[in-house]
């Protein structure tokens, strides 16, 4: 288990409380691969990774149950959730219900800061993607950030804190899976293209028709990953 965390999604500078703390940097390294899926998550070795006390960092532990990246094992302690088909096709069914409920909201209340946060994320993205040519990879913390900033800013209308808390769980569950369909873009011009229809389809306010395309989108990484008539 050595080793320094690498980049992921997660912001550690937030952590208020050595148990959030602790949680946060257990899901930073899970969601990066630092962790691999199936490790087992001893007390004493998190403790000495992260120089975090025992208490904290089994309250940590406890959230990440609660998230779906732990997994107890009784008396004999933790491990890193396994990643399966069955896995992200529930990640992915989670993501269509919340998002699909928090997109009609936002399609319903947003206003016209709405529709530039759409369309500022969607530049922010495009000229990340400008600068690091065909070599932008989910991984990198500047697009991470900007990535799950976009998808962020087409629900932000909802007026739902709870359904945006739950959208960016679910946005870092499906991470780990994310991470391998990203090696199949090698065109970051054809990954915005695909994100530039997606905000056009939102921004037209055609609920129905960017309710479909929003939920293709998040099903492509099923699909990817997972290609029908392939097992696990």
């Amino acid at each position: 288990m050595a080793g320094q965390p690498l980049s992921s999604p997660i912001d550690v500078s937030g952590s208020d409380t050595l148990s959030e703390r602790a949680a946060t940097l257990l899901q930073h390294d899970i969601i990066a691969g630092n962790l691999a899926p199936g490790t087992r998550l001893g007390i004493v070795d998190l403790v000495q990774r992260y120089e975090i006390g025992a208490t904290p960092m089994r309250e940590g532990l406890s959230r990440l149950i609660s998230r779906g990246l732990i997994i107890g094992i009784g008396q004999r302690g933790f491990r890193v959730a396994d990643i399966s088909r069955e896995d992200l096709a529930d990640i992915t069914r989670m993501r269509s219900v919340v998002e699909m409920e928090a997109l009609r909201l936002a399609i319903e209340h947003g206003d016209d800061a709405w529709e530039a946060g759409i369309l500022g994320a969607l530049h922010q993205m495009r000229r990340h993607i400008d600068r690091t040519g065909d070599e932008f990879r989910e991984g990198a913390p500047d697009f991470d950030k900007l990535h799950k900033g976009f998808h962020t800013a087409l629900l932000a209308a909802c007026n739902s804190k709870r359904l945006l808390a739950a959208h960016s769980e679910l946005y870092d569950q499906a991470y780990r899976y994310r991470r391998v369909m990203m090696r199949g873009f090698d065109s970051g011009s054809r990954f915005v293209a695909a994100h530039q229809l997606l905000a056009d389809r939102v921004l037209a306010r055609e609920t129905g028709p960017a309710q479909a395309m929003l939920t293709s989108h998040l099903h492509s990484t099923l699909a990817f990953v997972y290609p029908p008539g392939q097992g696990d």
